[in-house]
């Protein structure tokens, strides 16, 4: 196996994006990064990719690394503890990036791109009705360094794109799939410093890697078509590339690309519905890649001990949830019932969640053990509901499921997870929708607590955070009979033609 990358200590990085929920992907690749570089004595460091400045959150970034720790992984270097590439926050580097694009431009390999999103849309809409695929055209590509130099002192706005070969093809080598080829003109003239003067991902990844000097690459397959970008940027700037391996994709049982539509995707939600963390990190350790023994369980130093890179499959691995409870519930049958009590009672004991529950709870209880009844809910993976249960005097099913889908996608969206932002995106749900705010929440009452009588529901979902309330309310569309592709379209046009709840108050 190698150790090293001429002669340089092994390095590999996660590199996630603070703009959603922790995803279990996110989880699978930086397992695997860890995993490659403790088997060749090396080290394995997180920064966080925050250059998409509108979605990214401060609340996003905490939940990510808060959960990467849970599962059992941890970095030498990062935002968190920091290390000697700091800052490990790409919004923190831009001078950084800026200096390398300039350096680009002055070697010829960028140019300044001038044209507007007006004229980008127009020159897409020709290409369509052409048959093309949508492409940057290269126009401004060939402008002379005096005349773009002359429009950007006059103050016009302005990309920088890298310069793409439009002939021949790209060789990449790869880890797990040997020599991938793609033609040049299936790469597009990638931007590289947008007009605010972040970064995109494609300039920042290259710099960063060689700035924190990665020896290899290991990230999901969908990046391998950017991997001629990549490539050729090194190339521009002198450097050495780092190793590279494009792993397969989690997929859903009916292999589709592992989508939150289809199955919980969080890792905040596998530890809300109870899974150990050690289970949940075996889980993932088994995606597409087999020990030596063919054991099915094993633990994180085993997998280093024996890691071979070289075992990936690269069949796309399937994400099973019954099978991940069937591995959970081998590792709670191993403890002792004394341990046993101990991981319930760590699992329940979050103090702020607990105190949120009693004072939900405090004005309907008359016994201690009242408790159970009202507050159970608060602590179940799915309830158990049927469709009946959903039955109301002023809404059909059918509203019912759109009221719950639309409701699931505004909410998934929001940069905050408080009880004012889920009031007031229900509330503007229910303008929208022209239904009565007492009428619209009453299958919420069931999709989150399992029955119509509750505490308050807004600050239940608050409560048992977003990624259980996302699951609760895609599972109550599941029982109500899904959504097929034609009524998906139609609810889509009806939410995308919905204002932004948060701005209108």
């Amino acid at each position: 196996m190698t150790q090293t990358t001429e002669n340089r200590p092994v390095r590999t990085r996660i590199a996630p994006s603070p703009t959603g929920f922790p995803h279990v992907g996110t989880a699978y690749i930086a397992l695997f990064n860890l995993a490659f570089a403790k088997a060749n004595g090396g080290e394995f460091i997180l920064r966080i990719e925050d250059t998409d400045q509108s979605r990214s959150t401060e609340q996003s970034e905490k939940m990510i690394l808060d959960a990467l720790r849970w599962v059992g992984l941890d970095w030498a270097e990062g935002p968190d503890v920091g290390g000697p590439h700091a800052p490990y926050r790409q919004s923190e580097r831009s001078d950084i990036y800026k200096k390398h694009a300039q350096e680009l431009l002055d070697k010829g390999h960028a140019f300044r791109c001038f044209a507007t999103s007006e004229e980008l849309d127009e020159m897409r809409k020709e290409q369509i009705a052409r048959g093309e695929n949508p492409h940057y055209d290269g126009r401004y590509a060939n402008l002379s360094r005096e005349e773009s130099d002359k429009l950007a002192a006059e103050g016009k706005p302005f990309v920088i794109r890298m310069k793409v070969p439009t002939e021949g093809v790209c060789k990449v080598q790869d880890m797990l799939r040997g020599e991938v080829e793609i033609p040049w003109e299936q790469v597009d003239m990638q931007v590289l410093l947008k007009t605010d003067g972040l970064p995109t991902y494609h300039l920042a990844n290259v710099v960063d890697d060689h700035l924190m000097q990665i020896t290899h690459v290991i990230r999901g397959e969908e990046w391998l078509n950017s991997a001629p970008k990549h490539q050729l940027l090194y190339e521009y700037f002198g450097w050495e590339m780092p190793v590279l391996c494009h792993m397969p994709l989690l997929r859903n049982p009916d292999k589709s690309k592992l989508s939150k539509r289809k199955n919980p995707t969080s890792i905040t939600y596998y530890r809300d519905a109870g899974v150990l963390p050690e289970a949940l990190l075996n889980y993932l350790g088994r995606m597409g890649y087999s020990m030596p023994n063919e054991e099915e369980q094993f633990t994180l130093d085993e997998m280093i001990e024996s890691f071979d890179i070289t075992r990936v499959s690269l069949g796309g691995p399937i994400f099973d949830i019954e099978k991940l409870h069937w591995l959970n519930a081998e590792y709670l049958r191993q403890l002792s019932p004394e341990q046993l009590k101990e991981r319930i009672l760590a699992w329940a004991n979050d103090s702020d969640k607990l105190t949120a529950i009693a004072a939900a709870i405090q004005p309907r209880i008359h016994l201690l053990s009242d408790a159970v009844n009202w507050g159970g809910f608060y602590f179940q993976n799915l309830p158990d509901i049927k469709a009946e249960d959903f039955e109301h005097k002023s809404l059909s099913a059918e509203q019912i499921v759109e009221i719950l889908q639309i409701a699931t996608w505004k909410l998934e969206t929001l940069p905050e997870w408080t009880e004012d932002n889920i009031f007031k995106t229900l509330k503007g749900l229910s303008a929208a929708m022209d239904i009565k705010l007492r009428d619209m929440m009453a299958p919420f009452f069931v999709a989150i607590a399992g029955s119509t009588s509750s505490t308050p529901v807004m600050n239940s979902m608050y409560i048992i955070g977003a990624d259980m309330t996302m699951a609760r309310l895609r599972h109550a569309v599941e029982v109500l009979g899904g959504l097929g592709k034609k009524k998906l379209k139609k609810i889509e046009k009806t939410a995308a033609d919905m204002p932004d709840f948060l701005a209108a108050e």
